[in-house]
């Protein structure tokens, strides 16, 4: 379920000219599989970003075998460090409000229809019905007093890939505040932070038409988080039908809500970037309702 998403900058391009005169530290490495963006005027606020999202990810990724999440896949059982706990047990709290829309255990799904590895397929029905098997995070077994994590089903597997972007920038923003730094974007692949100001002004972010080149909204924020769920980044074509990467985890296809793309703001970006997908997979009227659950959640769908 990872996205690449359609925000922008706009100070990256006022960059080029000066931000009133005042100097912004930029700097960008690829991780959690996208590029992850940090502007500051503190010099040292990059370094303290990466090295927190990389911590981060050491822990969460799929795709790095020495992390838990890798040996919770291979072996279905695992005592976790309290972190990784901490998010398995959010994202199964966020697969209960959404009811199912959000489920880290489609990964079995993401892996058959050649999204993992990007060799696109079009399984057949019953490959499709096989593999449900395999998904919901009520099979996911959480022992608190011991953090073990455990699965009921053999074969399961999970893809953190639409919460952790959201934890490590929040992670990331938590040490910069506790280096006294008030004063940052972060931009991981889409799931943005926008700490404090920039030089008194909010930070302002334009979003791109979901269909098109150009842009259709600007956001101004300020100490808040922004995520951006759509079909328009990871998708292939067959038979003139668009397959995205977000699956229904009831279906085992992917998402056809009538939905292209939903863009949420919130105070953290755990609940930006859960919500982003819950919304995207349940539409627009049950993801209004959704959002709804959440105080001071600001929701923008795109149909």
């Amino acid at each position: 379920m990872r996205r690449f998403i359609v925000l922008l900058f706009y100070c990256s391009i006022v960059l080029l000219f000066g931000c009133q005169n005042q100097k912004l530290y930029k700097d960008t490495q690829l991780m959690l599989g996208t590029f992850v963006e940090v502007i500051s005027p503190h010099r040292q606020a990059p370094g303290i970003v990466f090295a927190e999202i990389k911590r981060i990810e050491n822990l969460l990724s799929k795709y790095n075998p020495e992390s838990e999440v890798s040996k919770l896949n291979k072996l279905g059982n695992l005592k976790a460090s309290p972190e990784t706990f901490y998010i398995i047990k959010r994202a199964k709290e966020f697969w209960q409000v959404s009811d199912g829309a959000f489920d880290i255990t489609v990964a079995p799904l993401v892996d058959l229809w050649g999204f993992t590895d990007k060799k696109y397929y079009l399984p057949k029905e019953e490959e499709i019905k096989d593999i449900l098997n395999l998904v919901g995070a009520n099979k996911i077994i959480l022992k608190e007093l011991e953090n073990v994590i455990k699965f009921s089903v053999s074969g399961m597997k999970i893809d953190l890939g639409a919460i952790a972007k959201g934890y490590a920038v929040d992670c990331a923003v938590k040490k910069l505040k506790e280096n006294n730094i008030k004063s940052c974007l972060i931009n991981a692949g889409g799931q943005i932070y926008a700490l404090g100001d920039k030089f008194g002004l909010a930070w302002k972010i334009a979003v791109r038409n979901p269909r098109g080149k150009d842009l259709m909204d600007y956001l101004v924020i300020k100490d808040k988080a922004v995520s951006t769920s759509g079909d328009y980044e990871q998708y292939f074509i067959k038979g003139k039908k668009r397959y995205a990467h977000i699956f229904n985890p009831k279906t085992g296809y992917p998402t056809d809500s009538g939905v292209i793309s939903v863009t949420v703001i919130a105070q953290d970006g755990i609940t930006c970037d859960a919500l982003s997908t819950a919304i995207f997979v349940l539409g627009k009227e049950k993801g209004q309702e959704l959002a709804q659950k959440f105080p001071g959640v600001e929701v923008r769908i795109i149909e």
